[in-house]
C-alpha cells in the first residue's frame, strides 16, 4: 500500500501525463496487444475497437495497411508476454497499443506483481513500433464492476483503480500516451446498450467511445496541423486526370494505393497546381500525398472507378 500511495504521489507531480500524443506516419500498420477488451469478446470483428480505429484513421485520409491482433480472452501480462515471443520477429509497426490487466485482477494476482510484468510489456511495445515511444499508447483498464456481471462490487472497482495507478506512472515514465477510457467503463450499468450480450465485455457502441478518445491524442507526424491555409490545398479528378491544387511551395506530390505502395512522385513545376495522369491505374482506392520539405501539407483519399 505505502508503494501505491507513493505512485499516487508522484503522479499528482506530473499533471503532464495527459499531455503526450500519439503521433501517426502512413501507411499506418497498427500492432494490438491486449486481452479480450481488445479482441473485442462478444462483438463482431468489425466492432472491435482497433477496428474501429483504423475506420476513423481511414475516413482523416490516412492509409491503414495493417492491423494485427496479438490478443485473447483470459491473458495475463505474462500471457501476452509469451504470446509476443512467440510470434517473434515483428516488424514494421509504427503504431502499438497496450491494454492488458484485468485477468492479472480476476484471477487474483496483485499490483505488485503487475508492475514490473507491465513495465517489460511496455518496453516491448516501444521496441516493436520501432523505439519511438510517441507511436505508442496505453489503455486503461476498463472497470467490469459496472457490468451485469460485476454488480456494482466496488472491491472490483478498488482493485482496478489500483492497477491503473501502477499502469498510468509506468506510461508516463515512458513519456508513452495514456488513454483513460475506465470511466467511460464505468457507464455500463447505467447505458446497457454500452455492455455486449455476454453482461461482461463492452459494446460495440462503448468502443466507439474509446475510439472518440484516442483520436483526440492522435497528431501526424509531420506536422500538419502547423501548415497555414491547408483548407486551400484540394483536387479534382475528370477522366482520370487528376489536378491538385497546392497554393503553397510543394516539392513533392505522391500517389499510394490501398496497401502503402507508392506509384507515383511528382515534382511540380507550379506553385499553384499539377496534374497528373491517372489513366494507367486500375479502379480502386488511391491516397495523394503533398509534402513540401519533408513536411506533409495535404492528405486526401480518391476513388477511381
Amino acid at each position: 500500500m505505502k508503494i501505491l500511495t507513493l505512485i499516487f504521489i508522484l503522479l499528482s507531480c506530473f499533471p503532464g501525463i495527459y499531455a503526450q500524443k500519439i503521433k501517426i506516419s502512413e501507411p499506418v500498420r497498427f500492432l494490438a496487444l491486449g486481452d479480450s477488451y481488445t479482441i473485442g469478446q462478444s462483438v463482431g470483428v468489425s466492432e472491435r475497437w482497433p477496428a474501429q480505429l483504423a475506420n476513423a484513421l481511414g475516413k482523416k485520409g490516412y492509409n491503414v495497411a495493417e492491423v494485427k491482433y496479438i490478443a485473447q480472452t483470459g491473458w495475463r501480462t505474462d500471457d501476452l508476454e509469451k504470446a509476443i515471443n512467440n510470434q517473434l520477429p515483428l516488424t514494421g509497426y509504427n503504431l502499438v497499443s497496450l491494454l492488458i490487466g484485468v485477468n492479472n485482477q480476476y484471477q487474483g494476482g496483485s499490483s505488485q506483481t503487475y508492475t514490473p510484468q507491465f513495465d517489460n510489456l511496455l518496453r516491448t511495445a516501444i521496441q516493436l513500433a520501432g523505439n519511438q515511444p510517441e507511436h505508442v499508447f496505453v489503455l486503461s483498464i476498463p472497470d467490469y464492476a459496472y457490468t451485469p456481471f460485476g454488480r456494482g462490487n466496488m472491491n472490483i472497482s478498488n482493485q482496478i483503480d489500483q492497477f491503473n495507478i501502477v499502469n498510468r506512472f509506468i506510461t508516463q515514465n515512458y513519456q508513452v500516451a495514456y488513454i483513460d477510457i475506465t470511466p467511460i467503463s464505468r457507464l455500463g450499468l447505467v447505458q446497457p446498450d454500452l455492455v455486449a450480450s455476454d453482461g461482461l465485455h463492452p459494446s460495440g457502441a462503448m468502443y466507439s467511445l474509446w475510439v472518440d478518445e484516442i483520436m483526440k491524442k492522435i497528431e501526424n507526424q509531420l506536422g500538419v496541423e502547423d501548415i497555414p491555409d491547408k483548407n486551400e490545398f484540394g483536387y479534382s479528378l475528370s477522366q482520370k486526370q487528376l489536378t491538385v491544387y497546392h497554393p503553397l511551395k510543394t516539392s513533392d506530390i505522391f500517389i499510394y494505393n490501398a496497401g502503402g505502395q507508392m506509384l507515383i512522385n511528382k515534382k511540380p513545376v507550379s506553385v499553384k497546381e499539377s496534374t497528373i495522369n491517372m489513366a494507367n491505374l486500375p479502379p480502386g482506392m488511391y491516397f495523394l500525398v503533398l509534402r513540401s520539405e519533408g513536411r506533409l501539407t495535404y492528405r486526401a483519399k480518391i476513388v477511381l472507378n
